[in-house]
């Protein structure tokens, strides 16, 4: 099972300036083929088909961590996508087209389909597909896979961040670039448990340290790349047999921390009446709450 927290992995600034072609482009980090919907399935699928679990327990145990981490990146980048969209209409009269600057936007799909929101589709709106999924159910074969998917999703995230200034995107990639480096060090790490082969000695791929990007420097500078999270309250301690030694990049000593991180807030949208979303009238949602009153015995 996975326990759901009402916080993100980070605080995201407040965006000052919609730019809605920008969140098309970070849709590619959602639903692209090595987008967080990928990992997220991918790890997701292994961990449930994984055989062998009591012999394997510390591979299995993390996978399935890493898995927990994995639906908090489809959570930051979706509400990435959300804050960067923000403000683009305006409420008005319907004659008026309060909606006209969309027409003229790359994924016209985020105002006629989402109301402005993000969506499990790349950045050109075509929508992610189970067939980015890869479960052989061998073992070798499934950690070189995870390894090569975070090769791709980095250098995915690195594209991405020269495409955009705007400080929300910046903000969640640095971040991502950071944990995303952490699991392929993992996956490394794994391989290496498992074959003997040092596949540490390949990264980074692509050949660019994170501290390069002033948005994932301070997040290293916090020891960020260090840490392995179990996203578990007892369970997922055995990654620390194969999340231990020095980090490839620095020489610092790994640490598995129990939990999850501190987290930040989770944005509250405000409602785009020119979208009818969430299509509540202040009249109806007093009758709501009245109801709930009613239902509370309040």
């Amino acid at each position: 099972m996975i326990k759901r927290i009402d916080k993100l992995l980070i605080d995201l600034p407040k965006s000052v300036h919609p730019d809605a072609n920008a969140a098309a482009a970070v849709q590619e980090l959602l639903g692209g083929k090595f987008g967080e919907m990928s990992t997220l399935n991918t790890y997701m699928f292994q961990s449930f088909n994984f055989r062998h679990k009591k012999k394997f327990r510390p591979f299995y145990e993390l996978i399935a961590s890493i898995t927990a981490e994995e639906f908090g990146h489809v959570e930051l980048v979706s509400n990435a996508i959300n804050l960067m969209i923000e403000g683009t209409t305006f409420p008005e009269d319907p004659d008026l087209a309060p909606m006209r600057e969309a027409k003229d936007k790359r994924n016209t799909q985020h105002f006629i389909r989402t109301a402005q929101t993000a969506f499990p589709a790349n950045s050109m709106g075509l929508p992610w597909t189970g067939d980015y999924i890869e479960t052989s159910g061998n073992l070798i074969f499934d950690l070189l896979h995870n390894f090569f998917l975070e090769c791709g999703a980095r250098t995915h995230k690195m594209r991405v961040y020269e495409m955009t200034d705007h400080p929300v995107a910046r903000e969640m990639i640095g971040y991502l670039l950071v944990r995303g480096t952490t699991h392929a060090v993992a996956y490394a790490k794994a391989l290496q448990v498992a074959t003997g082969v040092d596949v540490t000695k390949l990264l980074p791929i692509p050949e660019l340290e994170n501290k390069r990007f002033d948005s994932a420097r301070k997040f290293e500078e916090q020891n960020v790349h260090t840490k392995l999270y179990t996203f578990s309250d007892a369970d997922y301690k055995q990654i620390a047999k194969i999340w231990r030694g020095p980090h490839p990049s620095d020489g610092k000593p790994v640490q598995v921390v129990e939990g999850t991180p501190r987290g930040g807030t989770i944005p509250d949208l405000e409602p785009i009446t020119e979208e009818f979303a969430p299509g509540v009238s202040e009249e109806d949602f007093m009758k709501i709450l009245a109801r709930l009153k009613s239902s509370a015995g309040i």
